[in-house]
């Protein structure tokens, strides 16, 4: 029987799942790259965050050249290189309605994206470039890209949005 996760359930500030659960939750989806499934889970945390005010996932990602990267995230996947990852057909923990509602939003989004079309995004947006501090976007940087500035960049653009 799968576990259900309710937000409800958990003390303020602490995560939901973890960044395996999230991966796993998007492959089910599609098979995609490493570099789609990133930014999917990157959308993800970044607005869970600014709505919640707390983190989806228990990972932090960095600044890499390729945009925000989980290296927890990376490193279960990097043998798959530049190829896609195999569709996920294991158990999945059943999620409350309002976190499935969620991810599905993100999935809807972003999903219809490619990997490095979502790269590019992440190239425009001040999380990303703020923990770059002014490296170029072709040098290595592993900053850590803050979720205090994640969660006010996608704040700030749901409320300009509407």
């Amino acid at each position: 029987m799968s576990k259900v996760i309710d937000i409800t359930s958990y003390k303020r500030g602490e995560p939901v799942m973890n960044i395996i659960e999230l991966a796993h939750w998007f492959l089910s989806k599609e098979s995609m790259t490493n570099l789609k499934l990133q930014k999917l889970c990157y959308y993800a945390q970044a607005y869970y965050l600014a709505i919640f005010d707390a983190p989806l996932t228990n990972t932090t990602f960095e600044a890499w050249v390729h945009g925000p990267v989980s290296p927890a995230l990376y490193h279960q996947y990097k043998q798959w290189g530049w190829y896609d990852i195999s569709k996920y057909d294991g158990p999945l923990p059943k999620l409350n309605k309002e976190t499935e509602e969620f991810l599905e939003t993100v999935y809807r989004t972003y999903g219809v994206f490619s990997g490095e079309q979502l790269e590019q995004f992440t190239h425009r947006e001040e999380p990303w470039i703020k923990a770059r501090n002014g490296i170029s976007s072709i040098q290595y940087c592993t900053t850590e890209i803050k979720n205090e500035d994640m969660k006010r960049y996608f704040k700030n653009l749901m409320e300009n949005d509407n």
